[in-house]
């Protein structure tokens, strides 16, 4: 082999030593960027699973505070559930009663107290029916008595209406029969009669 032979081959053989490395030094920075690229890929994959994740935590806190709102819902409507049917269990009970308690007030006040003979019974009479109003007051049971108060229908129920010129127009002048409410409910309005101006009072007012 001659000298122009022998460089001729080394020149070959550098020509391909350099495109060797060439190639080497594209395939790693071709392992390189496709390395770069599954990560940026798997840094997307997580973050698109992290707010899955967070979806998936505030639908669950929002269920959380709406069953905790409805729990909280049931608990307030059975409160007053079981409040009102504390309040007037006794108001089928109350209403026979009230006329029990309308016979003692009526013997009381018909009774004979200046007779001595009766005067032991009318006694006991009176103490009973202390004794029942007071307790059934325990239970939110209130009389109305409302002599000498304005007229008004929602707790009275006028009977007859007489002039008067003692009275104010549309005044109680007299109870035929006290009324009751139980726990601010009227049970049983009180029945009353009513004055209205007596004649000559228009007349002088005219």
């Amino acid at each position: 082999m001659n000298n122009e032979d022998k460089k001729l081959q080394d020149e070959q053989l550098q020509k391909e030593t350099v495109e060797a490395a060439e190639t080497v030094s594209a395939e790693e920075e071709f392992v390189e960027i496709t390395a770069e690229e599954m990560q940026i890929a798997r840094i997307a994959e997580l973050e698109a699973a992290l707010l899955t994740s967070d979806a998936k935590v505030k639908e669950a806190q929002d269920n959380v505070l709406r069953a905790r709102a409805e729990g909280e819902n049931v608990r307030r409507r059975s409160e007053v559930e079981i409040d009102k049917a504390r309040k007037f269990a006794l108001n089928k009970f109350t209403e026979e009663l009230l006329p029990v308690i309308d016979n003692l007030e009526r013997a009381i006040e018909m009774a004979d107290k200046n007779d001595e003979a009766l005067k032991s019974m009318i006694e006991g009479v009176e103490l009973t029916l202390k004794t029942m109003t007071a307790t059934v007051e325990k239970f939110g049971l209130k009389q109305h008595n409302p002599v000498g108060e304005v007229f008004n229908p929602e707790f009275h129920q006028a009977m007859s209406i007489q002039e008067s010129a003692e009275h104010a127009p549309n005044t109680v002048m007299l109870v035929m029969q006290k009324g009751y409410e139980l726990n601010g409910r009227i049970i049983r309005p009180a029945m009353v009669m009513v004055s209205k101006a007596a004649a000559g009072s228009v007349d002088m007012q005219a």
